[in-house]
């Protein structure tokens, strides 16, 4: 709201006082009322939400490379794929009730597509290596040559290392070498294949939990 002042007591005041605010233009003087202060944002859903988003966040940002393969068919108009990623991820693999959220690993995703996987997946973790082996029967749209990628995740470090070229699928093996500072550390496991022209991403495969032993 907003009047204009000819005469008396508040006649040429300027500033604020409480929610009143006066001024001159054009040598008019008037008085404005302040709006309404907004309502404090931070309801329990909303920083509930906030602490999700957080969370998948910190986990998806160190893996940015080889989300933008893995989600790129999964990111709709106007989205890119990291938002589709993340979107994913805090509606499937968030776990426990506000304040105490965590990541359900097993459920997480780190690539959505059309790729065919494979049926068998064996993994191991020694002497600062993640070893990975799968079979490489070439069936569906797969092909010899798509390149597996394979990621470890170090929840308590909050950093990841990845390898997005670590073999071809007809290889059948593959192996990650993980950062000596990781040792003792428990580290999330993810494989993937993409198609060797990158349009084709498969599911990820989540591979476990390991131990990392250095020596």
């Amino acid at each position: 709201m907003m009047g204009t002042i000819k005469k008396g007591i508040l006649g040429g005041f300027s500033g604020k006082v409480g929610n009143v605010v006066g001024a001159s233009w054009k040598s008019i003087a008037y008085i404005r009322s302040l709006p309404s202060s907004v309502r404090n944002p931070r309801t329990r859903k909303q920083m509930s939400q906030r602490n999700r988003f957080a969370l998948i966040g910190k986990f998806m940002k160190t893996i940015i490379p080889v989300v933008q393969v893995g989600f790129k068919n999964s990111a709709g108009a106007g989205n890119s794929a990291f938002g589709a990623a993340v979107s994913y991820n805090i509606n499937h693999a968030v776990k426990g009730e506000y304040p105490d959220f965590g990541i359900d690993f097993a459920k997480a995703a780190v690539a959505k597509g059309s790729l065919y996987t494979t049926n068998q997946v064996t993994v191991a973790c020694a002497a600062g290596s993640l070893t990975v082996d799968w079979d490489a029967t070439v069936i569906n749209n797969a092909s010899a040559t798509d390149r597996v990628m394979i990621i470890a995740y170090n929840p308590s470090k909050g950093e990841a290392v990845y390898d997005m070229e670590a073999a071809t699928r007809n290889e059948a093996h593959a192996s990650l070498a993980l950062p000596p500072a990781w040792d003792g550390d428990e580290v999330e496991t993810f494989m993937l294949f993409v198609s060797e022209d990158g349009a084709l991403a498969s599911n990820s495969i989540y591979t476990g939990s390991h131990e990392v032993t250095v020596g």
